[in-house]
Parts: structure tokens; C-alpha cells; sequence
């Protein structure tokens, strides 16, 4: 299987920085979006952003930038579904996903998820710290995207509420701070502090 392709998380709206898009915030002399392109980017084949609004404001970045296609803000598995549509649409078999408010995610993000559907035998992966399951953080299979479809117009919400159902395997990693995401300003001042 040729390397995933990747997409990164943005469609949230960031009630709790006051709005706007996070991942623009400057963190360690770029920002934080910058850093989680850095980290993600060489692990796939391309990569794409989900971020909802006027597309034209991450013009900068030269990503696709994908909208949720389900109105309301139903939450990250409607991110994952514009992923798997962008990534059908380019030939792929699979999307990972990251958040855009984490700038720390493991450099070996993609090949972990991977070894771990292979072991299991599973469609779907998701990464887990010692702090828990990171359900934003999965190998997705575009042949499962009309399945995701069918559960958000039936009201899903919860990532593992719909990955249970499939059997999602884990991918275990040692640091919760490779998970660390940024929702505050306290939070934003910590990141400042770990690089």
C-alpha cells in the first residue's frame, strides 16, 4: 500500500481561545498549524486541511482546504469524512488524521497506525498515550467513508462510538505529551514552555 494520505483537523470553533482559528496562533517563531504541517507532512503522500469558513484565509499554506459537508459542527468524524471524499477523489486508500492544535504529534504517527490495523487485521486505527485513546489521531479507509456518512445523518457524534463499531485497532505510544493540544492560553504558554 502506497503512504496514506493526510488531513489535519481545523473545523473546530475554538470557543474556549475566544474563536478564530487556533492552529494561526504563533508558537516558537511559526504557529502552531505550522508545526503540526512539519511534523505530518513527510509521513504521507499529500495533505490537506479541514477548517470551515472562508477558505481564502489559509491561502498561505498552498493545502487544499476542505469543509465539513455536514452543516452544524457535528465534530471531528465530519472532518474525517471530507478526508476520505478528497482522498477518494485523488485515488487513495487511506487518510490519517492529526489535530491542528497539537504540535508535538509523533514523527512516526503513520507508520505506527499502520503497523497497527496490519497486526490487528483491522479497517481502522487509532492512537492511544498512557492518558488515554486520541480518537482525532486514526487511519482512516476511504471504503468505509459511505459508512461514516450513514452514521452522521444518523446523528453520531463520538469518534469511537463509530469506530468501535468497525473494530478499530490502537496504536500505542509513550508520551502523552506528543498529544499535547492547545486549547487555552495557559495551555498555549505550556507549548512555548516545551519547545
Amino acid at each position: 500500500m502506497r503512504a496514506p494520505v493526510g488531513v489535519i483537523l481545523a473545523g473546530g470553533l475554538a470557543t474556549r481561545m475566544g474563536g478564530g482559528d487556533k492552529g494561526r496562533l504563533p508558537l516558537g517563531g511559526g504557529t502552531i498549524l505550522g508545526h503540526v504541517i512539519a511534523r505530518l507532512s513527510p509521513q504521507v503522500d499529500a495533505l490537506a486541511l479541514n477548517a470551515n469558513g472562508d477558505p481564502a484565509r489559509f491561502a498561505d499554506l498552498a493545502l487544499p482546504v476542505l469543509p465539513d459537508g455536514i452543516d452544524g459542527h457535528p465534530g471531528p468524524l465530519a472532518g474525517v469524512l471530507a478526508g476520505l471524499d478528497w482522498a477518494a477523489g485523488r485515488g487513495a486508500s487511506h487518510v490519517v488524521s492529526a489535530a491542528a492544535d497539537t504540535p508535538f504529534l509523533p514523527c512516526d504517527l503513520v507508520p505506527r497506525l499502520l503497523l497497527a490495523a496490519d497486526d490487528a487485521g483491522a479497517p481502522i486505527a487509532l492512537a492511544a498515550s498512557p492518558g488515554g485513546r486520541q480518537p482525532t489521531f486514526g487511519l482512516w479507509p476511504v471504503a468505509l467513508r459511505d459508512d461514516l456518512r450513514a452514521a452522521l445523518g444518523a446523528g453520531v457524534r463520538k469518534v469511537v462510538q463509530w469506530t468501535d463499531r468497525h473494530g478499530a485497532a490502537t496504536a500505542r505510544f509513550p508520551d502523552d505529551a506528543a498529544f499535547f493540544n492547545v486549547n487555552t492560553p495557559d495551555d498555549l504558554a505550556a507549548a512555548e514552555a516545551m519547545l
